[in-house]
Parts: C-alpha cells; sequence; structure tokens
C-alpha cells in the first residue's frame, strides 16, 4: 500500500565544509579532479543519510553534486559562453552576471544521469531528481544569438527532454523542474511558458513535477516578499493553464508565506507538495506547526495527493538546522497522517 502523506524536499541540503563553504549559496569547490568526483558521492550518500534518519519518504541528492541549482546543468551544454558576461535583471529583483548564449544550443552528453544512477544504487526508496525548468535557465542568461525568450526556451525544453527521459531510464521515479521564474512572468508563463514545460516532460513515463517558489532566504528575495502585500496571490495568474497541464505534482511555498491556501482549489485533481517548513529563517518549526499548514492544506486537496515538502532549497542553512527541520517535516506528516487513519 502506498504511504499516505509521503514526504520529500524541494531541492537542496547543505553541502559539507569539506565540500564546498557551509552556509553558502553557489560556492565554489573546495575539491578538484578525482577527489572532487569521490567528494560529491559522499556529499550525496550523508545527505540520504540524513533524509533516511529523518524520516524523509521520497529522497533525492540533495544537490550535493552542482553548484547552481540552474548554471551547473547550463554548463553541460554547447551554445553559451561562460567568460564572456553580460549583467542582467534576474526575475526582476536583482542584478548579476551571467554566461552568454553565442550560438545553437545542445547537448552532448547526459548531465546529471550518472549522479541519478549512483543514488539509485544506495537506495530502494522512491528518487526524485530536480532540473531547472526552461523559463528560468532563459533567465539566467544573457541571449546574444535566438534574440528571443520564446525560442531560447523551447530549444532548452528539447534538451530537458533528453535529459529528463534518460534520467527516467536511470531509475528516477519522479523529475522535477524548478520554475520560479513562473511567479513573475505571468503572461510569457500563459502564452509559452508551460506549453515548453510540457515539450521538457513529453513521453516520460515517470512522475513529472514543477516547482514554484518565491526563492531562498536571500535580501534580494524577502525584500520583494515585503512587496507584495498582505496576500500573495501569483499562483492564481498560472494555476488554471498548469491545472491543465500534463505535469503530475505541483510543489508550492505555503509555510510562513501570505499565499492564500485556498489558490489550491484552482489545481484540484494534482498532486501537490504543500511547502510546509520555510527556508528563509533558522527557527526549526515544530512537528505541530508542520501539521497545522497541512491539516489548512486538506481543506483544499484530498489526503491522498498531499505531499508534505519543504518551501525551497536549503542549501543556505547550517546542516544543523537542515536536519531539524527535516525531522519536524517528518513528525509533522506524522501527526496528521494518524489524524486520517483514525
Amino acid at each position: 500500500m502506498k504511504k499516505l502523506l509521503p514526504t520529500s524536499i524541494a531541492g537542496s541540503l547543505p553541502k559539507p565544509s569539506w565540500l564546498a563553504q557551509p552556509e553558502t549559496l553557489w560556492s565554489p569547490w573546495k575539491l578538484q579532479g578525482q577527489e572532487l568526483v569521490e567528494g560529491k558521492q559522499d556529499a550525496l550518500k550523508v545527505s540520504l543519510q540524513e533524509q533516511q534518519r529523518a524520516g524523509i519518504d521520497i529522497v533525492s541528492d540533495g544537490e550535493q553534486t552542482r553548484q547552481h541549482f540552474v548554471t551547473t546543468f547550463i554548463e553541460h551544454l554547447d551554445g553559451v559562453d561562460f567568460e564572456k558576461r553580460e549583467t542582467v535583471r534576474i526575475r526582476d529583483r536583482y542584478d548579476a552576471s551571467v554566461p552568454t548564449v553565442v550560438g545553437a544550443v545542445s547537448r552532448q552528453k547526459p548531465v546529471f544521469v550518472e549522479d541519478a544512477r549512483f543514488l539509485r544504487e544506495q537506495t530502494d526508496q522512491p528518487i526524485k531528481w530536480a532540473l531547472p525548468g526552461p523559463m528560468t535557465m532563459i533567465d539566467t542568461l544573457y541571449d546574444a544569438h535566438y534574440k528571443s525568450r520564446e525560442k531560447l526556451a523551447w530549444e532548452f525544453a528539447k534538451i530537458l527532454n533528453q535529459e529528463a527521459n534518460e534520467l527516467a531510464a536511470a531509475g528516477v521515479d519522479i523529475i522535477q523542474f524548478d520554475e520560479p521564474a513562473f511567479n513573475v512572468f505571468f503572461d510569457e508563463v500563459n502564452d509559452w511558458g508551460i506549453a515548453a514545460l510540457e515539450k521538457a516532460i513529453e513521453g516520460l513515463e515517470c512522475e513529472t513535477a514543477v516547482h514554484i517558489c518565491y526563492g531562498y532566504g536571500i535580501k534580494a528575495n524577502t525584500d520583494w516578499k515585503k512587496t507584495l502585500g498582505s496576500e500573495w496571490r501569483q499562483y492564481e495568474e498560472i494555476f488554471p493553464k498548469l491545472q491543465a497541464s500534463n505535469i503530475d505534482l505541483i510543489s508550492l511555498e505555503c509555510q510562513s508565506s501570505r499565499v492564500p491556501m485556498d489558490l489550491i482549489k484552482l489545481i484540484r485533481g494534482k498532486k501537490v507538495m504543500v511547502g510546509a517548513i520555510d527556508v528563509a529563517t533558522n527557527v526549526i518549526e515544530t512537528p505541530e506547526e508542520v501539521a497545522d499548514t497541512l491539516r489548512k492544506a486538506l481543506r483544499f486537496v484530498d489526503a491522498d495527493k498531499l505531499y508534505p515538502c519543504t518551501n525551497c532549497g536549503m542549501t543556505p542553512l547550517s546542516r544543523q538546522v537542515a536536519r531539524g527541520k527535516l525531522s519536524a517535516l517528518s513528525a509533522g506528516a506524522d501527526i496528521v497522517r494518524k489524524e486520517l487513519l483514525i
């Protein structure tokens, strides 16, 4: 029998200090060559063990093998020059120096497939793997070649589809596409963003997810949240079309956010990964606080479609805080699971 309320994490877990600088987003690697390969595998094993000890049901690599959730994938593609950099506005929030698309983008070989195969060998539990979504990829680059966000997104969707199919063949149970850009560019999301995402999942036999959050707890994101008013209704703009899409799971930010929970009604019928852990604070939630968020969500989503999760990745947190939050997520889900089974 399938477990009710299976828990998972949205994305990253903190990296060990011997691999990268702790509590730092996108920290450079401390190892090189074969040592780096082995170091990443060791970190992946540690990350898996921490999820298992906390009682997480659907496990992942904790993004131990990548430096950045978008550019690590792009680094392995042809057509992008990392030496030629331009400053662009990321998700209308902050400026960043980014690589330039200088020619046709293509993927010569798999990017994460070996890492996924390694994770699959370590556990019999269901595994989830995260990839950047097409729209978030184009928002992290300067395009000097296609000169069309839509055209570039479509090319990335084809590349992501190749990678996703190989990840599925390597034993991944859920492939998640990270699309924080979906919370910003509503017209583009509805015009072609969801269509590009559907291209990325074409032909996949495993389950698929899209993760749409309000970002890590960095200053640019927390400052932006302060401008959003007493209710965050961004999801309202895109949920109707997502509800009609072929994506299986939709991952949302709900803990300590101002997202009205009743917006979940707009994706009725989908599985919902409800973010019940706030990643923008070092305060560890109590199991009861997690349970309360899940109970609120259950008013709008059927219990067999509710997947307790974190709001976003936890790379910037300390390992101790992340462990505490994982345990709270698991314990909170257990409280509600028992209530449902009475």
